[in-house]
């Protein structure tokens, strides 16, 4: 059970449309897919769209309806093996780099078993209104939006290791430019507050609020943008180590890294980026995406010798980022666009407790080896991101929509 004491859980009858609109979201995603896109796995980190469709609703039979649905019982008790991610508090799971070999159930029968689940959380809403109970079908909804946008990326990286270079969609869906001069805005120092504080639905890694120290900094005004990345390219990046922290450097030679994910080159030597479009034409004021941590960061000790106007530049630490985003709202790539990196270690927050119950191994688990990042991207479902939300993912991860902003000591 959450332990947030003043949360207020919306009304049943506005969890519900959530619940539905969300439920309808995730199928509607498909709906230019094939089976056999559906089945398919391209890497141990990424997911089979079916998967990800078996996962969330499993969520819901296992840890709403087992606990709360009278005479329980499930659809078929191999799925609670079959689809389990990594709760080890609740059972076996199948492993993780296998996902892609299961050809059975098949989608239809996927979509039947969401259908059933779909019925039975909605017939247990309409007679159990507790806040427990209302607090864990929010939880779902978030953690299906979470699915959604691990659907879209795992959609993308399956569909760009295809010669075919197919796309998702032919409605536009890359990353619109920013065509802003760069330059610095002065951050936000002194003591301010971070992490979540109030009523609403938050995950457990983003609370308690507490204070921070930011020193004096300041933050770019935009996202990095694909221009400036081949200027890093060209000065030779990829191929100096002064650059690199060792450990970027050790997995940008053991991986061959020469560029960012899903760049390429047309027969006539044009750039060119593997999307959910297709393989299309590189926009250079587009934001830089699909970058590691590690390449993030060296990106910033490069600019900060080699750009003009850019002497200083460095990751923004969390607390800046937050603080920055508090008192610039406005500013239009700070959401919807890529997650952006920053300096800081996935970390509990002082007074940080795990969720109680079956719920308690949601986040504070991964709290090792992996680093924060703030924003969302443009595969994040619209609402589900706030100025509070702590994504997380080891430095040499990519697949994912991650870019990044600037920052650096002093005004």
């Amino acid at each position: 059970m959450q332990n947030n004491p003043s949360y207020q859980a919306p009304s049943p009858d506005a969890l519900l449309e959530q619940f539905h609109s969300s439920r309808k979201y995730s199928v509607d995603l498909i709906a230019n897919l094939s089976a056999e896109d559906c089945q398919a796995q391209s890497m141990e980190d990424a997911s089979p769209a079916k998967w990800h469709l078996a996962h969330v609703t499993w969520f819901y039979e296992v840890m709403v309806l087992r606990a709360f649905e009278k005479n329980f019982s499930y659809w078929n008790p191999e799925f609670a093996v079959l689809f389990n991610s990594y709760y080890n508090g609740v059972g076996d799971k199948h492993p993780r780099s296998k996902r892609g070999l299961l050809t059975r159930p098949s989608l239809q029968q996927v979509l039947e078993w969401r259908k059933n689940i779909e019925e039975r959380v909605q017939a247990l809403l309409k007679d159990n209104h507790s806040e427990e109970l209302l607090w864990l079908i929010q939880l779902g909804i978030n953690h299906e939006q979470q699915h959604q946008e691990l659907l879209l990326t795992d959609i993308h990286h399956l569909f760009s290791n295809n010669s075919l270079w197919p796309a998702y969609t032919s409605q536009n869906n890359t990353i619109p430019s920013v065509e802003q001069p760069f330059q610095w805005i002065e951050g936000i120092s002194g003591i301010v507050q971070t992490g979540y504080q109030g009523s609403g639905f938050h995950f457990d890694n983003e609370g308690p609020q507490h204070s921070a120290l930011n020193q004096t900094h300041s933050i770019g005004n935009r996202l990095v943008n694909n221009s400036e990345w081949l200027k890093f390219i060209d000065d030779g990046g990829y191929d100096n180590f002064q650059w690199w922290l060792d450990a970027g450097w050790a997995w940008l030679k053991a991986e061959k890294i020469s560029a960012p994910l899903y760049w390429n080159k047309d027969s006539q030597g044009n750039l060119l980026r593997s999307s959910l479009n297709g393989n299309t034409p590189l926009d250079p004021q587009a934001p830089v995406s699909n970058i590691s941590y590690f390449e993030a960061d060296a990106f910033t000790r490069w600019a900060s010798q080699k750009l003009t106007g850019f002497a200083g530049a460095r990751l923004p630490t969390e607390n800046e980022w937050e603080a920055f985003a508090r008192s610039h709202s406005v500013t239009n790539d700070l959401f919807g666009k890529v997650w952006q990196w920053t300096s800081s270690n996935y970390n509990p927050y002082p007074g940080y407790q795990p969720w109680g119950g079956i719920a308690g191994e949601y986040n504070g688990k991964f709290m090792v080896n992996q680093m924060v990042l703030k924003g969302s991207s443009a595969y994040t479902p619209e609402g589900h991101s706030r100025i509070t939300y702590r994504n997380f993912f080891p430095t040499d991860a990519r697949w994912q929509m991650t870019g990044l902003r600037l920052a650096k000591d002093g005004i």
